[in-house]
């Protein structure tokens, strides 16, 4: 990882070994969380043919009313995403928080997915 931010290198230490656990299939894809400080980002991942099959964020149309820094926003690219999910029938996700704590932001996205009816 070399010489980086020690917070930085700990969420990447972190990813690495979620993801040796879970992995995206056709029937049930992976669905992965970005957060930075101003935006969320969200894609719904298949890793067998490595292709996006669906993808939200805060800078989209859909999702641009409240912002990504906040809870708020997060719950709107999740339920952004579960609409884009829901018209490329996917029906149930593997949720990936991609190193970040499952609280706050990402917490609020993934209960948004769900209340959409997306099994998580």
């Amino acid at each position: 990882m070399g010489k980086t931010n020690p917070r930085y290198a700990g969420r990447l230490r972190r990813k690495f070994r979620i993801r040796k656990k879970i992995s995206g299939t056709s029937e049930r894809p992976r669905l992965t969380v970005f957060r930075s400080a101003r935006h969320m980002y969200a894609q719904i991942i298949d890793d067998v043919s490595g292709r996006t099959l669906a993808s939200a964020s805060s800078l989209c149309e859909g999702a641009r009313e409240s912002s990504g820094g906040n809870r708020d926003g997060a719950a709107a690219v999740g339920r952004l995403l579960a609409e884009r999910a829901k018209a490329a029938s996917i029906t149930a996700v593997v949720f990936d928080r991609n190193g970040f704590q499952y609280h706050g932001r990402v917490a609020a996205l993934a209960d948004a997915v769900r209340e959409a009816g997306i099994e998580l």
